[in-house]
């Protein structure tokens, strides 16, 4: 079954390549969904698929990509609403 991951990822997170990161690793374990940059530095990722592959992504949303530095994540766990075709980022 499909299930739908939001998460909000604070720290230093915008203007080091997180969206892309999320997008690769996304991609990567077959999940749809986007990555968007918060107005208050924050980064927005909604995600849609299987829950291993959706615990995999979290677990790298806390890491993130080498340049930046995750201060925190947080997480909510949904009913997927809107239909999502690929990954990408949203602006």
């Amino acid at each position: 079954s499909i299930e739908e991951l939001h998460a909000t990822v604070h720290g230093y997170v915008q203007g080091v390549g997180f969206r892309y990161f999320v997008i690769q690793k996304a991609l990567s374990l077959g999940l749809r969904g986007y990555a968007r940059n918060e107005s208050n530095g924050d980064v927005e990722v909604l995600a849609q698929g299987a829950r291993p592959a959706l615990e995999r992504l979290v677990a790298l949303l806390r890491r993130g990509p080498a340049s930046a530095e995750v201060d925190e994540v947080q997480i909510s766990w949904r009913t997927p609403t809107e239909h999502l075709s690929s990954f990408h980022v949203r602006w």
